[in-house]
């Protein structure tokens, strides 16, 4: 599964519209959909806040691997 379809996935299981994703994040409803199609990659910025906010690792948003929880070991900012 590409990243984007990762995306797409935890956006929909937890019950968010697109739009309703783009103002919790303040970026476009354009923008979140560029993303889910695979046709923008996200900003370091935006990857750090997609990752935030599904409470998922970049790594495993990313495909490097298969253990969704960010690392144990850092605290939240």
């Amino acid at each position: 599964m590409e990243w984007y379809e990762k995306l797409r996935m935890f956006r929909e299981s937890a019950g968010y519209t697109q739009k309703q994703l783009a103002e919790q994040l303040h970026m476009t409803q354009r923008k979140i959909s560029r993303m889910e199609t695979g046709q923008a990659e996200p900003s370091i910025n935006d990857l750090v806040l997609l990752c935030q906010f599904f409470h998922v690792s970049a790594d495993y948003l990313l495909g490097l691997t298969h253990d969704p929880r960010p690392d144990p070991r850092k605290k939240d900012r």
